[in-house]
């Protein structure tokens, strides 16, 4: 059975950019991040539907105290993850522009050392 879902389908995308060894690193990063960014997102959702949930099913006149306080601190945490989540998706972002600029500044100096090369008479540098 062949993997499936954003984080896979995130994979192979990332896996087409033109990348040198010298940057696997970034590579391997924003994968990372972007499978720490699914992960968040995931339990914002999860958090959510629970926090819908106890809204129902707890009887208002419960939801006093305590219970409401924890009801407050659950929207407030969902909020945060959510946040957070977005936070990382501008990461990755960063990271996809960096990944980008690096190969093409590695393609630039590898045709500028061919060039060279040319020039001088001898055979490719690269």
């Amino acid at each position: 059975m062949l993997p499936t879902g954003p984080q896979f389908t995130f994979f192979i995308m990332i896996q087409s950019l033109p990348v040198s060894p010298s940057s696997t690193p970034l590579r391997q990063a924003l994968v990372q991040s972007q499978a720490v960014k699914n992960t968040v997102e995931q339990s914002a959702a999860e958090l959510l539907v629970i926090n819908a949930v106890l809204k129902l099913e707890v009887p208002s006149h419960v939801q006093t105290g305590e219970v409401a306080l924890a009801l407050q601190k659950t929207d407030e945490l969902e909020d945060r993850i959510q946040a957070s989540a977005e936070d990382l998706g501008r990461v990755n972002q960063a990271l996809k522009q960096e990944i980008g600029e690096r190969a093409r500044l590695e393609q630039e100096l590898a045709d500028t050392k061919a060039d060279l090369a040319k020039v001088q008479g001898q055979p490719d540098a690269t």
